[in-house]
């Protein structure tokens, strides 16, 4: 029985978007995930940090969702997805003669596959870097200095930032500059002028000046 039969197609799927993933981030064309990932987990934070955090906010809290980047998240579910649903696949022709319909593997291995992830994220959870994203008092990082870690931030195509609070607390904000002919290469220093929803915008630091090319 080979990977790529249609019994096996939505776990081949699953491989195939895992790794689509990760040569994205690899060649550097990865900001745009970045970007949906710092959003997702700003409104995931402000979500389950609210009062009453809510049903949703339960239901991440639970799934592990927020512990690690939404990436990192969906990167091990797919793993998870994929590699059980061959193993259910390939035990259901041992024992029954035949291989499950695709979509009902699909749809037993989706409901296996959430606990399994969710319990491994909780470990590596704590072994990443703590860094968070802005979801909680976002004033308090007006006018504060950050950094640009991945990517060049240009006028409306942002890049990721991270800036520090005043209790010490790493923030990852997505950041663009706040004049149009300027661009910050990662490493750049920036001041965080002003935020329009998600969305900071920035001035360079130190009188250090980067212009757009």
């Amino acid at each position: 029985m080979t990977l790529f039969e249609p019994h096996n197609m939505p776990f081949a799927a699953a491989l195939v978007l895992m790794l689509l993933l990760a040569i994205l981030q690899g060649v550097g064309l990865g900001d745009i995930l970045d970007g949906a990932d710092a959003d997702f987990d700003a409104d995931l934070e402000a979500e389950m940090g609210g009062k009453g955090a809510g049903f949703a906010g339960g239901a991440a809290s639970l799934l592990g969702l927020g512990r690690v980047p939404l990436m990192a998240w969906l990167a091990v579910y797919l793993f998870i997805f994929a590699g059980a649903g061959f193993g259910i696949q390939a035990l259901a022709d041992s024992l029954l003669g035949a291989p499950f319909e695709r979509w009902l593997a699909a749809l037993i291995t989706a409901g296996l596959a959430l606990p399994v992830t969710s319990g491994l994220v909780r470990p590596l959870g704590a072994i990443l870097p703590k860094d968070r994203t802005t979801a909680v008092n976002v004033d308090t990082l007006l006018g504060r200095e950050a950094v640009i870690t991945d990517g060049t931030a240009r006028a409306g195509s942002p890049a990721r930032a991270k800036a520090i609070d005043q209790h010490g607390q790493s923030h990852l904000v997505m950041v663009e500059p706040e004049d149009p002919a300027q661009s910050f290469p990662a490493g750049q220093h920036v001041i965080l002028l002003r935020k329009e929803g998600g969305q900071f915008f920035a001035a360079t630091a130190h009188g250090t000046v980067i212009t757009a090319q």
